[in-house]
């Protein structure tokens, strides 16, 4: 992730994100606490990180989140495409992060963050989420 500066560093317009849920699934441990350290400094609300969809699926039974970050790749091979469908099915914005250049599997709808992760074009992308919820 590149580091953020000017008027978008932590703190400078941490409200931007207030109250926005955001499922993070991300089998990463360092990474996903990272990116839970970069959302809640913009006072997002972060489920997760989870590495599994069947966690994911959990989180979101229990609070739908206004979007989610989600690794195509996630623990022992296990692929999210199908989360990822079902997020966008019910209404959730999608950013989808991966080190891989072509994911021809990922619907239109979703956004694509190559990893490494840009924290400006995370945040921006987020910024853009409308709130409905």
């Amino acid at each position: 992730m590149t580091p953020l500066n000017g008027d978008d560093a932590p703190g400078a317009r941490s409200s931007n994100l207030k109250g926005m849920r955001i499922l993070l699934v991300e089998d990463s441990w360092q990474l996903g606490m990272a990116l839970k350290s970069l959302l809640r400094s913009f006072d997002a609300v972060v489920d997760g990180p989870v590495a599994t969809t069947t966690d994911a699926e959990h989180l979101i039974a229990e609070n739908v989140p206004d979007a989610a970050v989600v690794d195509i790749n996630l623990r022992q091979g296990e692929r999210s495409y199908g989360l990822i469908d079902r997020l966008i099915g019910r209404g959730v914005p999608v950013i989808v992060t991966s080190g891989y250049s072509d994911l021809p599997k990922v619907p239109t709808e979703a956004h694509i963050l190559q990893k490494p992760i840009s924290e400006e074009k995370l945040i921006a992308i987020l910024r853009s989420v409308p709130r409905t919820r």
